[in-house]
């Protein structure tokens, strides 16, 4: 779920209206509402996403953010803060229930008992070159998350305070009620589902338990990685107040190569040859992608679009096998001007090709396909 595009899960494009999100997200509040869905575990996981998604679509300031740096820019799924956006906007449809979409994110439906939430999952996009694809590197990133407050250790009240029950639920931190053919167990509005009531809140985070942060952290990309490919960098998500952390998924991006371009685990390159060797042969010298040079030998009479293979000098497989090939497409270069005495040559070996036997035969032929062409 905390991986899915928010644009995906309510069937929209980027381009959606406010009143369309609003009108997608309620269809689906109402279809996979638990309530109606008692003990549908796949009903209650689309009802909390769309609800995830739906809380930062609709703000205009979140979704600017998520387009731009998707689920790393926003507070994403795990949070408490989670779906009261969603219940001010859609009263109408589940009436004065209270932080009911709160709930559904904090664990607990019908239960009576507080789970441990767990911190919400984090994406981040990276662009890699494509040397750093072929060769693996390590980069620093910083990540914004929400961290445990180290002042109160996620407790959320000053030192030597303490907190007590809360009054409301008595130190459940849920409580049931009915409004017509729902009736649904809700976070405790009092105490946010915690069943405390902190008497003296933590001046760093004003209560809380997190605050928000920027992490650096040093990431090893291995070799073979390809657009879309991503790394699951455990425990580097966003922290909850009960301590369990989430996961940083690295998106990897490979940016355009001014030289080579890739196909999956080959590469194909463009080398650019004088014409004398395609009349008599040669060897040229080719760069590849980790740096190094080889020599190629170009046959005599290799035509204008001919491709070389260099075997095992492409990408390696993200899996460890075999690395892939370089293909290098031949261009042979046609002078633009020439001295007279080149033209003059050009003109005696023209002549010598047609009067060459079987070669001038098939010289011949070559020129009459030109021409008709």
């Amino acid at each position: 779920m905390a991986n899915r595009d928010y644009y995906d899960i309510l069937g929209l494009t980027r381009q959606a209206s406010q009143d369309q999100i609003k009108s997608s997200y309620r269809k689906l509040a109402i279809k996979y509402h638990p309530d109606k869905n008692r003990g549908d575990v796949n009903a209650e996981d689309r009802f909390k996403e769309a609800t995830e998604a739906y809380e930062v679509l609709s703000d205009t300031q979140k979704r600017s953010r998520y387009d731009q740096f998707g689920k790393a820019g926003v507070n994403a799924s795990g949070s408490s803060s989670y779906g009261t956006k969603a219940y001010s906007d859609f009263s109408d449809i589940f009436g004065d229930v209270g932080d009911v979409f709160s709930d559904f994110f904090g664990g607990g439906f019908g239960g009576g008992q507080r789970t441990r939430s767990r911190g919400a999952d984090l994406r981040y996009n990276l662009d890699i070159s494509l040397e750093d694809s072929a060769l693996g590197k390590e980069v620093k990133v910083q990540i914004p998350r929400e961290e445990t407050c180290d002042a109160c250790k996620g407790k959320g009240s000053a030192p030597n305070s303490g907190s007590t029950d809360c009054s409301t639920c008595n130190g459940i931190g849920q409580v049931r009620r009915t409004q017509g053919f729902f009736s649904v167990t809700t976070t405790c509005p009092s105490c946010d589902g915690k069943g405390q009531v902190i008497r003296n809140p933590c001046n760093k985070c004003s209560g809380n338990g997190i605050v928000e942060r920027s992490r650096n952290l040093n990431i090893k990309i291995p070799p073979g990685m390809d657009t879309g490919s991503r790394l699951k960098i455990t425990g580097e998500g966003e922290s909850s107040r009960s301590g369990l952390a989430g996961d940083l998924y690295v998106v990897v991006n490979i940016l355009n190569h001014h030289l080579f371009e890739r196909q999956g685990n080959d590469l194909i390159m463009q080398v650019d040859v004088p014409l004398r060797f395609g009349l008599l042969g040669g060897e040229v010298e080719v760069p590849t992608i980790d740096g190094s040079r080889v020599k190629m030998k170009i046959p005599v009479g290799t035509e204008s679009g001919r491709i070389f293979r260099i075997k095992s000098k492409g990408l390696p497989s993200i899996e460890g096998r075999k690395k892939g090939d370089q293909h290098v497409l031949v261009n042979l270069k046609i002078p633009q001007s020439m001295t007279k005495r080149a033209t003059q040559l050009a003109k005696e070996l023209d002549e010598e090709l047609l009067n060459n036997g079987a070669s001038g035969r098939e010289y011949a032929k070559i020129e009459v396909n030109a021409l008709r062409q």
